[in-house]
């Protein structure tokens, strides 16, 4: 692949990730009948305003990303900078964060060196995709590198991996047309699974996607939650089944109810390794709050991942600790407002 259409498929996953994520934030524990009736359109952002606020699933994507940049060779040092990054968020007081991933932040607060908790929640799927993609090329490496940046929080073979299914069918979709089949990357990327129940819940939604079945069936054999299993299986089968049209695609993944943003994150996440940045609605990329880990810092990391590949790294993408500090402050009371109003759902 030349820069430019790497460049293209890489912010495509970035941009995509928080598409998804903003979008289907507001409506994060509903479950579909609610999201229905609330948001019977789901055309803009619904948190404030009409601009898009991402969260953790996004945020710690960058974070991956980030690492990557720096250290695209050496495993031990990217380990290194995402815990210390991973830390630093921390300390931020983000919103949305998962209790698999808030137990790991206390840990590498302490100094442990494992780090990763027994949690089976979605975490380390939610923000595995741009790491499949940069190693697209290398398998052997895409697969230790996954399996490594997962159990940095999630130690549990399930949450493992759906990390690392998540990051394998991206790495096959960054270098195919949007016009392929999507069942057989799908397939290819199911053969890296070793886990049964994962396994079998990627069979299940192949299945229910070549067979039409429709949204609601979908969510009643697979699950929503923010449960690995439950986030597998649904956002394969929004995949599969709506995957031609990426907005179609994210919005599917938060009709499903349930974890709605990371659900819709990793769906937008696939297919903007499939169609790219220029694939993915143009209105909702540009409503992105544009601050910390909004679209133009999302951008100058897919231009620092191009450049990490070719061997001349550079360090275009930058973000104010202080400004994400306080836009997590800001944000603070939206956000516990609408965790009082629809509860809280599964773990992470």
């Amino acid at each position: 692949m030349n820069a430019a259409d790497l460049r293209d498929r890489y912010a495509g996953i970035l941009l995509g990730t928080a598409v998804g994520d903003a979008l289907g934030l507001p409506m994060e524990g509903m479950g579909p009948r609610a999201v229905a009736r609330s948001f019977p359109t789901i055309d803009r952002y619904a948190l404030l305003g009409g601009t898009g606020f991402v969260s953790d699933d996004t945020e710690q994507t960058a974070l991956v990303a980030q690492s990557l940049a720096r250290h695209p060779t050496d495993l031990d040092a990217c380990l290194r900078s995402f815990r210390k990054a991973l830390l630093g968020w921390f300390l931020r007081l983000p919103w949305g964060i998962g209790w698999g991933t808030l137990k790991a932040c206390l840990k590498i607060a302490l100094g442990f060196r494992k780090t990763g908790t027994s949690s089976a929640g979605n975490g380390a799927a939610m923000r595995a995709a741009i790491l499949g993609a940069f190693h697209f090329d290398d398998a052997e490496r895409r697969r230790t590198w996954s399996d490594a940046v997962a159990r940095v929080t999630h130690e549990d073979r399930r949450a493992v991996e759906g990390a690392r299914f998540v990051a394998e069918l991206a790495s096959n979709l960054v270098t195919r047309s949007p016009d392929d089949a999507r069942q057989v990357p799908v397939e290819a990327a199911a053969e890296t699974v070793e886990e049964g129940r994962i396994r079998a819940s990627i069979a299940a939604a192949i299945e229910l996607a070549g067979k039409g079945a429709s949204l609601d069936d979908a969510v009643a054999a697979l699950g929503n939650t923010g449960f690995v299993l439950h986030t597998v299986g649904i956002s394969t089968f929004c995949f599969l089944r709506y995957g031609g049209d990426p907005g179609e695609a994210i919005v599917s993944a938060i009709r499903a109810g349930g974890d709605t943003d990371s659900n819709a994150a990793i769906v937008g996440a696939w297919v903007g390794a499939l169609h790219g940045e220029q694939g993915l609605p143009c209105r909702l990329v540009e409503k992105l709050n544009d601050g910390p880990f909004g679209r133009t810092h999302l951008r100058a990391l897919a231009s620092d991942l191009v450049a990490a590949r070719s061997g001349s790294p550079s360090s275009e993408a930058r973000y104010s600790a202080v400004y994400a500090l306080l836009r997590n402050l800001l944000l603070y009371p939206v956000v516990l407002v609408h965790a009082v109003r629809v509860g809280v759902r599964g773990p992470r």
